[in-house]
């Protein structure tokens, strides 16, 4: 129908510009906003790492046929991209061709979503309502229209306080201008910042072993530079990672180099410590936390340096009925699947729209926002979780319900406690087979696509 709203996509990211694509394919109507002053504004954020994933990883299948038909060509499908690259040689030029530049609108900034004249509350007709979207623009707030709503807008703009409880330290927020969340550019922009003091990496992920690898460098120029390493747990396996094992050769790369700067003393390491409290003593900072003996000081410091990771945004559809995972604040059907606390490696069964959506009719969270407070997502997935999305929203449920996902092993494995069985990444324990082939029974049973057994032999974050 010509007056019908368009899908509303919330973010220019890797993934919001995939859906984009996806949906225009089918020919759907489509329009997307983007908070920042260009696509992929997070990325940029960190555009100074270099993925530890290959070109061929990180481009959609319906994204690179648009570019193609604008005379695009891939780069080295081999080669490692930073992220910067995947910006300017990949999404921006995404961006520009007719299809999309058109449907794609920046400084817009989604800051609620709810029904036309429904609230939370009010169940009557409900779905027949179009969605109301309130978008905020340097012209002031406006309110459009949408048929159905992607939200793309990621997790990189809310991290985790570098307060141990989810909450922020005494002192988080008096001494923020010194504190650093996410990847700083340590040899790049910020580097009068971090030459020749001493600052203090907190985290356990890839996030910090970059950091830590990038102040390591700059230390080698200004030799002054000391950089100490905070992690919350005691078990390092998740950053030290699979090792040659691993199929994408630099993130075990990553993972050993970290390893080597503990082993050899370069990197002081507080494991098992809790951040609580953070003071100024003689213009430098002290930490303060819980260790594994009691209570414990770090410091002083100069900067600090927070990779404790990101949670969702949930303000944004606080009017809107949605089925969340109670801890990790994703998708509550991921939520089992992804947890942390039970999944060294990320692995994921192959999941669609039916996963995504939401007792809210139209509504999907798809990207690294589906997964919540969980860091093990990979562009492959987001890929294909919008690929399904795509097809349901045209109507075409085979295609939507036809997911598929295998992602590279990480080589990491896991003794559960007593060391009975080992469950690795790239061939699980029988038991985590019987399992697997349990819930993707159940869950076809019940009409989702379920987790797709053979093809969770070979997933893995």
């Amino acid at each position: 129908m010509q007056d019908e709203p368009p899908i509303a996509i919330i973010g220019a990211g890797p993934v919001g510009l995939a859906a984009a694509a996806h949906l225009l394919a089918r020919g759907l109507p489509v329009k997307l906003y983007e908070a920042g002053g260009g696509v992929a504004a997070s990325l940029r954020d960190w555009g100074h790492i270099r993925l530890f994933t290959p070109w061929r990883y990180c481009i959609d299948e319906a994204a690179g046929r648009l570019l193609e038909g604008h005379g695009w060509r891939m780069p080295d499908a081999e080669a490692f991209p930073t992220a910067d690259e995947i910006v300017a040689h990949y999404l921006e030029p995404l961006a520009r061709v007719p299809e999309l530049s058109s449907v794609i609108e920046t400084n817009a900034r989604v800051v609620a979503i709810s029904r036309w004249g429904a609230d939370k509350v009010r169940g009557k007709a409900r779905a027949g309502r179009p969605f109301m979207l309130v978008v905020e623009t340097a012209d002031g707030i406006r309110r459009d229209s949408a048929r159905a709503v992607i939200d793309a807008s990621g997790t990189w703009r809310t991290p985790n306080p570098l307060g141990a409880g989810g909450i922020e330290a005494e002192g988080e927020s008096e001494f923020g201008d010194r504190i650093a969340y996410g990847i700083p550019d340590v040899l790049g922009r910020d580097r009068a910042l971090y030459a020749g003091r001493t600052t203090l990496v907190a985290g356990s992920g890839h996030s910090a072993a970059n950091a830590l690898l990038d102040l390591a460098r700059l230390a080698d120029a200004a030799p002054e530079t000391v950089f100490l390493w905070a992690v919350r747990g005691t078990d390092l396996v998740r950053i030290y990672g699979g090792g040659d094992a691993d199929q994408l050769p630099a993130r075990g790369e990553l993972g050993a180099d970290v390893r080597d700067l503990v082993e050899s003393g370069r990197a002081s390491l507080a494991t098992g410590f809790a951040t609580v409290v953070i003071r100024q003593r003689d213009g430098r900072l002290i930490v303060e936390g819980q260790g594994e003996a009691g209570l414990a000081q770090l410091g002083p410091v100069d900067r600090i340096i927070a990779a404790t990771g990101q949670r969702p945004d949930l303000s944004l559809t606080r009017e809107l009925r949605l089925d969340l995972d109670p801890w990790l604040e994703g998708v509550r059907a991921l939520g089992p699947l992804i947890d942390p606390n039970e999944h060294s490696c990320g692995d994921v069964p192959p999941h669609g729209h039916r996963e995504l959506g939401h007792p809210e009719p139209g509504f999907y969270t798809v990207g690294i926002k589906s997964y919540g407070r969980a860091p093990t997502f990979l562009l492959l997935t987001g890929y294909e979780q919008v690929r399904s999305v795509a097809a349901a929203l045209a109507g075409d449920m085979a295609a939507a319900d036809a997911v598929q996902l295998v992602l590279p092993e990480t080589g990491v494995c896991t003794v559960p406690a007593g060391g009975a069985s080992q469950s690795c990444c790239g061939g699980p324990a029988p038991a985590a087979i019987d399992a697997c082939c349990v819930a993707d029974a159940d869950a076809k049973a019940a009409g989702k696509s379920g987790c797709g057994c053979a093809g969770k032999m070979e997933a893995a974050e």
